[in-house]
């Protein structure tokens, strides 16, 4: 484990810390079942991370911990040189559906975080900023509609939105364009790209699926089934920003078969 936490410390990009684990575990059922075992990764200021790993490996345990929604067993996880306790106000969710209230408006939904932390009239002097991200993600125009009135990938895009109202220090993204069509996945995926990067955002993806983790991160985790650990760290040395014409390069065809590899044989042992 102190070897794959050395590995891991090697293959981050060079930055501030923002975000750091060390030595995690998580096990249920009064230490019956081990979830997560001996994680350790850092994620600097910026930088795009991914984990993959097949189902049951404990990435959505990893990500609950990290959002402050359950605590680990073991181990410390600090953001921003804070414990991380529960949840809190830098820490930015995003899941696979939407989950936008259908009796609020695009605009009032975007808000909402804004509403509950700091009450009404926060919220009502949020609105030209939530306007100037909703001109950012491409939604200009579409304030007062509805989520039902909103496509798939439009709905996705306001929920990026109320993720970044509060300025978060790190976005957590549970496989957010999972629901979605192929083509409109590839589209949010380079929309998402662009505006980490305007923001100059740190961003960890919960995926599981190679070509996304490669075309967005600038490190992909390969986790091993259960219990979860961090069998191989991955940076990812393609150029920035990122096409989709890369997926078709040889470069992008060698990671992703790399990581194809790393998680067979872990499958497989």
């Amino acid at each position: 484990m102190q070897a794959a936490a050395a590995l891991t410390d090697l293959a981050t990009p060079v930055g501030e810390p923002v975000y750091q684990l060390r030595n995690v575990g998580k096990t249920y059922a009064r230490n019956a079942i081990v979830a997560l075992e001996g994680v350790s990764l850092t994620l600097t200021k910026g930088s795009f991370s991914a984990v993959i790993g097949s189902s049951g490996c404990g990435k959505s345990t990893l990500l609950k911990i990290m959002s402050g929604l359950i605590p680990p067993s073991t181990g410390r996880v600090v953001l921003q040189n804070r414990p991380v306790t529960g949840p809190r106000r830098d820490i930015g969710m995003m899941f696979q559906q939407a989950v936008l209230f259908p009796w609020r408006t695009t605009l009032e939904n975007i808000v909402l975080p804004i509403e509950i932390r700091d009450g009404k009239g926060a919220a009502k002097a949020a609105e030209t900023q939530a306007r100037e991200l909703l001109e950012l993600v491409g939604l200009k125009g579409f304030e007062n509609t509805y989520p039902s009135e909103l496509s798939g990938g439009m709905a996705q895009r306001a929920s990026i939105c109320r993720m970044l109202i509060t300025e978060p220090a790190v976005l957590l993204l549970d496989e957010p364009f999972s629901a979605l069509d192929e083509l409109t996945r590839d589209f949010m995926n380079m929309e998402l790209q662009r505006i980490c990067t305007s923001r100059n955002a740190t961003a960890f993806l919960v995926t599981h699926s190679i070509q996304e983790a490669v075309i967005l991160s600038d490190v992909v985790y390969v986790m091993k089934p259960r219990p979860g650990r961090v069998a191989e760290v991955v940076p990812i040395d393609l150029p920035r920003p990122r096409t989709l014409d890369m997926m078709t390069t040889p470069k992008f065809g060698e990671l992703v078969e790399h990581i194809r590899g790393a998680l067979d044989k872990e499958a497989f042992k």
